[in-house]
């Protein structure tokens, strides 16, 4: 009877033992199963995230490639001078050449004008103050070796007039007025052939504009009908010999009115430095007499 309880005992703790075991085991099977669903769901986000940039990448190349496409099919844009140089050559060589060679001759008398205005402008108060002390140290040949040295119209006038000094005032005042009167034409030498080329450009201008319509109306007779491309290239020829006329002119008139605007300045300095300058002899002569 003892045997028998003992052997039911051991049977009993037997089972419980294998139950244990088979709990244990089913409890990592499930912790395996979940550990390998996690890495299953974490390998399909990266799978996921992968396509996505996939996605993006091929979108962005595509949007360069759309952009290159458009950059290479816009036409590039012409230089003003590429422009220029293009309208000049349709506008017919004949009556633009004419129209570019008053354009470099009255450029040419432009620079030539201003570089000879610019040294012809004198600082008249410091010539006066130092004539004046010519006078007072070294006398009339003093007054002209400081005027001979000095550049400009003034100086000259002013070395004139010191130069007719023994004559009396009378004629120191002449003398100057002689001098000022050709120094004012040195001045304006030239100026009128600017202006000949400022009202000869647009007229050479519009002599091609009438040319030009008139070659169109010669082609609508010679075909017998109006063709708008007949008529076209004879009026673009004619517009376009007018409007480099009217540039033409339009630069030269500029720097004309530049250059009357210094003469004028220089020949206001030349008188008022006059009057001074007889003041001066006048004051000179009285304190030698």
């Amino acid at each position: 009877m003892k045997k028998a309880l003992s052997l039911f005992a051991i049977v009993v703790l037997s089972m419980g033992t294998v139950n244990a075991y088979a709990q244990e085991d089913m409890a990592a099977t499930e912790e395996v199963v979940a550990d390998s669903a996690v890495i299953e769901t974490m390998d399909s986000a990266d799978a996921a995230v992968d396509s996505a940039a996939a996605t993006t990448d091929s979108a962005v190349t595509e949007e360069v490639a759309e952009e290159a496409v458009v950059e290479e099919s816009a036409p590039a844009e012409k230089a003003f001078t590429q422009i220029l140089k293009e309208k000049f050559i349709e506008g017919g060589a004949f009556f633009m050449s004419f129209v570019l060679l008053a354009l470099v001759l009255g450029l040419a008398l432009v620079i030539e004008r201003i570089i000879y205005l610019t040294f012809a402008q004198t600082n008249t108060e410091k010539l006066l103050n130092e004539v004046e002390g010519a006078l007072n140290n070294g006398g009339i040949e003093a007054a002209k070796e400081v005027c001979r040295n000095t550049r400009g119209p003034v100086a000259t006038i002013f070395f004139e007039g010191l130069d007719h000094y023994s004559e009396g005032l009378d004629m120191v005042d002449k003398s100057i007025m002689s001098v000022g009167s050709v120094e004012n034409g040195k001045l304006e030498k030239g100026v009128s052939w600017i202006s000949l080329f400022i009202a000869l450009a647009p007229m050479l201008g519009f002599m091609g504009t009438v040319i030009g319509m008139i070659g169109a109306f010669d082609a609508i007779e010679a075909a017998g009908d109006i063709n708008p491309s007949l008529v076209a290239g004879g009026i673009k020829i004619a517009l376009l010999t007018t409007v480099f006329g009217l540039i033409v002119a339009i630069i030269l008139q500029v720097f004309y009115n530049l250059i009357v605007a210094m003469i004028d300045s220089i020949v206001i300095n030349m008188e008022d430095a006059s009057i001074s300058f007889l003041d001066l002899l006048v004051a000179f002569n009285k304190k030698n007499s």
